[in-house]
């Protein structure tokens, strides 16, 4: 029997029913990079089972043969001896998937050179209106309203601007650049442009939507959590606090206070207990697996 109905079911689990399961759970906020992992394994693992479908629907099979050919019969655009020609057929049973692949990682390549082409035109705007601070190794923006982000990426650069420098205790400050230097050294934008690219081809998916709003926030909680091993909880969150008034970063960037700045408050301000190491090693390993199990549907016989 032909994969491509197992293939068909995997593929509406976890575009519809996994990612309701994430987010109706409590852990992943208690262990960011963890989750952050899932959601991508997902995409990863919806994208092959996809590619694998359409491989085992456009390869010939008596039954599925048959089929086609009756239908191509009825609507009297093929006669009852109408025989496929074996080389159109054993080209597009690879060219489909592969094209499938090819797609979403133009996709991908596209959205991270539209970033990097935003990320450059800002920078070229931040050498003529921004000094260079040592001190802090950031740029500093003659600008009241207190606000910080980042531009990652090729020449990264932290942006905070002097309103941002006035206000904030030294702690403080140190906790906001911490937290975009984070977002530099961990290449945030690369993670954020795959589900970006993943969203733009399946839009309607609720796995694309989710896991492009989970990629964001889930990416600021794990800067916070590094700008947590150097600075005390009240001095981030008091930052979240006083940054909350800036506007929305430019395109392409990461800005500390962001939409999700006051669930993230809550967080730093309250605690968080990591989950249980058996969850955490069952997690993983599911995030490791998850993306060959497309394969594992595609290669065990079935009926």
């Amino acid at each position: 029997m032909n994969a491509a109905p197992a293939l068909l079911g995997y593929v509406a689990g976890v575009g519809f029913l996994a990612p309701r399961l994430l987010l109706r759970s409590a852990w992943p906020h208690r262990a960011p990079t963890l989750a952050l992992a899932v959601w991508h394994g997902l995409t990863v693992s919806f994208t092959i089972a996809i590619a694998l479908a359409v491989h085992h629907l456009a390869m010939p099979t008596e039954h599925l043969h048959a089929n086609v050919i009756g239908a191509l019969h009825y609507c009297g655009l093929a006669t009852a001896t109408t025989v496929p020609d074996p080389a159109v057929v054993n080209r597009l049973v690879i060219a489909l998937p592969i094209s499938v692949l090819l797609l979403v990682f133009a996709c991908f390549v596209f959205e991270a050179f539209r970033g990097r082409r935003a990320r450059s035109r800002h920078r070229k705007i931040l050498d003529m209106v921004g000094r260079r601070s040592p001190q802090l190794c950031a740029t500093v923006l003659d600008h009241d309203v207190p606000a910080a982000y980042c531009l990652p990426g090729y020449k990264p650069r932290v942006v905070v601007s002097a309103g941002a420098v006035r206000l904030l205790s030294p702690g403080e400050l140190e906790a906001v650049l911490e937290h975009e230097r984070s977002h530099i050294t961990g290449r945030h934008h690369l993670a954020l442009a795959a589900t970006q690219a993943f969203a733009r081809i399946f839009r309607r998916l609720p796995l694309a939507h989710h896991a492009k709003e989970q990629t964001s926030v889930l990416l600021e909680m794990i800067a916070d959590d590094r700008a947590l091993r150097r600075q005390s909880r009240e001095e981030l969150a008091t930052a979240l606090y006083a940054m909350a008034a800036a506007k929305a970063a430019p395109a392409g960037a990461f800005a500390v206070n962001g939409p999700s700045a006051v669930a993230r408050m809550r967080r730093v301000l309250i605690p968080q207990r990591r989950p249980h190491v058996a969850l955490r090693g069952t997690v993983a390993a599911t995030a490791a697996v998850v993306p060959v199990l497309p394969l594992m549907f595609a290669c065990v016989p079935i009926g």
